[in-house]
């Protein structure tokens, strides 16, 4: 899967969505977007990056960011692989999305 290029850290490294997961200098940070409203250190990511609106794992992202992340993780996400460990894969992560939405922890 092609990389998608988000940004590039004030220290060189780069931000990139790799196979549905945004990725820090190559390595997976979080395959999913958290709204900063919703983090518990929403103040302290604020005041480093004050235009940010969401997280990545430990990466602040602003809007325009966010909008290119999303629409590769959605382009990542939507395509089907039909191979057992694919199908597997997938159930299983419905399987945890659910347990987690009835308030297991």
């Amino acid at each position: 899967m092609t990389p998608v290029h988000i940004k590039t850290t004030l220290d060189g490294r780069k931000v990139e969505v790799i196979g549905g997961y945004v990725c820090l200098d190559g390595q997976p940070e979080a395959d999913a977007l958290v709204v900063l409203d919703e983090h518990p250190n929403r103040q302290a990511i604020l005041r480093a990056v004050p235009k940010a609106t969401h997280v990545a794992g430990r990466i602040p992202l602003t809007m325009p960011e966010v909008s290119v992340a999303q629409a590769a993780l959605r382009r990542a996400t939507d395509r089907f692989d039909g191979t057992p460990q694919a199908v597997s894969e997938r159930l299983r992560r419905a399987v945890w999305q659910k347990v987690f939405a009835d308030g297991a922890e």
